[in-house]
C-alpha cells in the first residue's frame, strides 16, 4: 500500500518511490490513476496547512474589551480558529486603538454593562460560549454580577480567563500597575542592561506578552482540554508577576549553581561576555553576537579574521574586556549591510540588528511571510504554524459594536 493510504500526514518523501513502482509495472497503472487523485487531494491538504480548519474552529470564547495582554491572547486564540466576541463599551478608553492587530478576526457588540440590560445580555453570550476572557482588577466583575461564581453556574463548562499584573489576591492585587511594575519584584527587570545605568524597560515583550498573554493562553487551551472531557470548566489566574516569575526558572538554577549573580551585566547572557552582545557598525548600526557554543565562536573568529590563539580562550574572564575591544574596533570598521552580508546563512550566530520596520524585508522572515500589509495595517503572521504552510488570517478589524445585531439575532433577543 502506498503510504498515502496509510492514514500518516507526513508521507510526501515516499510518494515517488511509489510512482516508480508504478512505471515499472504495467497491471498498477489503472490503479495508480486512482491513487493520482487521492494524491492530488492530499496536496490539497498539505497546501491547506494541518487541515482544513484551524484547531480551535468551533469554540467561542467571550473577550471583555481591554488593553495589552487581554486582547493579545483573544487574537492568538481567534488566529488558532476561535470565535472571539468583543464585548467593547459605549466609550473606547483614551488610550485603546481603533484600529489594532489584536482585534483581526474578532466580532465586535457594544453593551452597556452598567444597565440591567446589558448585563443581562452579557449573562446570555457568556452561556453560549466555551470561554470568557477579561482583564478587570479583582472584583469589578463579581460586582457586576459577571463574576465566575454567577457565570460558571449558568455554564459550568465554561473556561473562564482572568489577566492581571498582580493576580487576584496578595497585597497588591488592588493597585494600579504597569508592566515595568510587574517585572520589577520578579527581579528579570533588575538584570536587565548596562551595570552603569539604570535598568531599561524591555518593551511590554516580556511582562505584558511574555508573562501575561502566554500564560492566560496556555492556561486556558489547558482547561477547554480538560472541560471536554469532564464538562467541567474553571477559572484561570494569569498574573503578570506569576509568568515572569516562572520563566525566572533558569537563572535560580544557574544562580544555586555558582553561574549567576544579581549584578548586571556581569553574566553570561545579560552582556558581559564578548560573544554574546551587540556590537555598533560605521553607520551606527548594530550586529548581534550569539556564539556560545565554541564551534561556533571559532567560525566568528575565522570570518572575521581574527587568530584564534592571539585572541584567547572564549571563557577566560580576565580576557573578556579586551576581547570586546577587539571586536568593537572590528565591528565598527564596516557597515551593518555589510557584516550582515558576510556573516548570512554562516553558523556564527552573527545577525543584524534590524528595525520593526525593516523586518519584512529581511530574506527569512519574507520567505516564511511573517508580516503581511493589510489596509495600511501590518500584520504580525499567526504563531505557531500548524502544518507544513501559513494558514490564512482574517485581517479584518471591527469597528467597535460592527456585529453587534448579528450576535443579538444569534442569541434571538431581537426576536424577543
Amino acid at each position: 500500500m502506498p503510504p498515502i493510504l496509510s492514514g500518516s500526514d507526513d508521507n510526501s518523501w515516499a510518494w515517488p518511490r511509489y510512482a516508480r513502482r508504478v512505471l515499472r509495472r504495467p497491471d498498477l497503472l489503472l490503479r495508480g490513476r486512482v491513487l493520482c487523485v487521492n494524491w492530488l487531494k492530499y496536496k490539497q491538504h498539505l497546501k491547506a496547512g494541518f487541515m482544513n480548519s484551524l484547531p480551535l474552529k468551533g469554540l467561542r470564547i467571550i473577550e471583555f474589551s481591554g488593553i495589552g495582554p487581554g486582547p493579545y491572547a483573544g487574537q492568538v486564540l481567534a488566529d488558532m480558529g476561535a470565535e472571539v466576541i468583543v464585548i467593547d463599551r459605549p466609550k473606547r478608553g483614551d488610550i485603546a486603538l481603533e484600529k489594532a492587530v489584536d482585534r483581526r478576526g474578532k466580532r465586535s457588540i457594544i453593551i452597556d454593562l452598567k444597565s440591567p440590560k446589558g448585563i443581562q445580555t452579557a449573562l446570555e453570550l457568556i452561556q453560549s460560549a466555551d470561554a470568557l476572557l477579561e482583564g478587570n482588577r479583582p472584583g469589578v466583575m463579581e460586582r457586576l454580577g459577571l463574576g465566575p461564581d454567577t457565570c460558571l453556574a449558568l455554564n459550568p463548562g465554561l473556561v473562564y480567563g482572568r489577566m492581571t499584573g498582580w493576580g487576584q489576591n496578595g497585597p497588591y492585587a488592588q493597585m494600579a500597575g504597569h508592566d515595568i511594575n510587574y517585572l520589577s519584584i520578579t527581579g528579570a527587570l533588575q538584570a536587565i542592561g548596562p551595570a552603569d545605568l539604570p535598568p531599561p524597560p524591555p518593551l511590554n515583550l516580556m511582562g505584558d506578552f511574555g508573562g501575561g498573554s502566554m500564560f492566560l493562553v496556555t492556561g486556558m487551551l489547558a482547561a477547554l482540554l480538560s472541560a471536554k472531557t469532564s464538562g467541567q470548566g474553571t477559572v484561570i489566574d494569569a498574573a503578570i508577576c506569576d509568568g515572569v516569575n516562572s520563566m525566572m526558572g533558569m537563572f535560580h538554577s544557574m544562580d544555586a549553581a555558582g553561574g549567576w549573580n544579581t549584578q548586571r551585566q556581569n553574566n553570561w547572557l545579560d552582556g558581559a561576555v564578548p560573544y554574546y552582545r551587540c556590537y555598533q557598525t560605521s553607520d551606527q548600526r548594530f550586529m548581534a553576537v550569539g556564539c556560545i557554543e565554541p564551534q561556533f565562536f571559532a567560525i566568528m573568529l575565522n570570518m572575521l579574521d581574527l587568530d584564534a590563539e592571539s585572541f584567547g580562550s572564549q571563557h577566560k574572564i580576565d580576557l573578556h574586556h579586551g576581547q570586546a575591544a577587539i571586536l568593537a574596533a572590528k565591528f565598527a570598521s564596516n557597515t551593518m549591510t555589510h557584516w550582515a552580508g558576510m556573516f548570512d546563512q554562516s553558523d556564527a550566530c552573527v545577525t543584524p540588528v534590524l528595525t520593526y520596520r525593516e523586518a519584512a524585508q529581511h530574506p527569512h522572515m519574507a520567505a516564511r511571510h511573517a508580516l503581511q500589509k493589510h489596509d495600511g495595517l501590518t500584520h504580525p503572521a499567526p504563531a505557531p504554524r500548524f502544518g507544513a504552510e501559513l494558514a490564512e488570517i482574517d485581517t479584518n478589524i471591527p469597528a467597535d459594536g460592527e456585529h453587534g445585531d448579528e450576535i443579538l439575532a444569534e442569541l434571538g433577543v431581537l426576536a424577543k
